[in-house]
């Protein structure tokens, strides 16, 4: 069993829903982010989501898509990123997950990004532009080094095609709430609970719904038997920090 699927059931075993916070990387500056990181595995996180900036986000809302110009403007690059995590990522509690675009993967060198990263304590890679049909190299870089490359469906997802995904997926499913792009909603589309029911029979990892959570609230009216087994939430969250509150305070709210 992966380390990152871990995670999630001993949540899941004491009664919870994983908590996985989204954060893009050195935002809203270089120092609050590291001290942002270690307030989320203070507040309970069990898995956090590192946002790799890039400048054309296209699966990200104008929040998320905000966070990562405003710190590419600083000079934020990939190689800082994992540098600033070999520092710190293995003295947290929550697994790191590194989520972006393929494109700096590629200009950092995919084999070399995966064994800096393993070094560094990184669990897994989310990676939006990255096409199952192209996928399986990337895969086998990443399973030499006990990372997962984390799979996305949304309710346009057929069966057949999660079939696809679920036949060599760890870690867990990445549920996509809505159609579109990032950012917090107030409430979730009425298909959320049966993509979840779907997903949940195809894949044998845990699934996580993120892609426009906001409160628990948006979990609780979800059937008990649809809802996730963990929930990520990135957008909120940025824009709590944004206002000069803590990561901490936002994670009283989750728990």
């Amino acid at each position: 069993m992966h380390r990152l699927e871990k995670k999630i059931l001993e949540a899941k075993n004491s009664g919870r829903v994983a908590l996985v916070p989204f954060l893009t990387a050195c935002y809203p500056d270089r120092e609050s982010f590291w001290q942002a990181l270690a307030d989320l595995d203070a507040g309970g996180a069990d898995i956090i989501e590192i946002g790799v900036p890039f400048s054309d986000p296209v699966a990200d809302g104008p929040v998320v898509e905000s966070a990562s110009r405003h710190v590419l403007e600083s000079g934020v690059n990939l190689a800082e990123i994992l540098a600033g995590i070999k520092k710190i990522g293995k003295k947290l509690n929550a697994e790191l997950v590194l989520m972006g675009y393929l494109n700096p993967f590629l200009q950092y060198g995919f084999a070399k990004f995966a064994e800096d990263a393993a070094e560094c304590g990184v669990a897994g890679v989310i990676i939006p532009d990255l096409p199952h049909d192209e996928a399986a190299p990337f895969k086998e870089i990443l399973a030499r080094h006990d990372m997962a490359l984390i799979p996305l469906v949304a309710q346009n997802t057929s069966n057949e095609r999660m079939a696809l995904y679920a036949a060599d997926a760890r870690g867990y499913v990445y549920v996509v709430s809505v159609m579109g792009t990032t950012g917090a909603r107030n409430s979730l589309a009425d298909t959320v609970a049966e993509t979840i029911d779907r997903a949940r029979k195809i894949f044998n990892v845990p699934v996580a719904l993120g892609f426009g959570l906001k409160t628990p609230d948006q979990l609780t009216a979800l059937p008990p038997a649809s809802r996730p087994d963990a929930a990520v939430f990135g957008s909120a969250l940025l824009q709590h920090l944004a206002s000069g509150r803590s990561a901490r305070s936002f994670m009283e709210v989750w728990r």
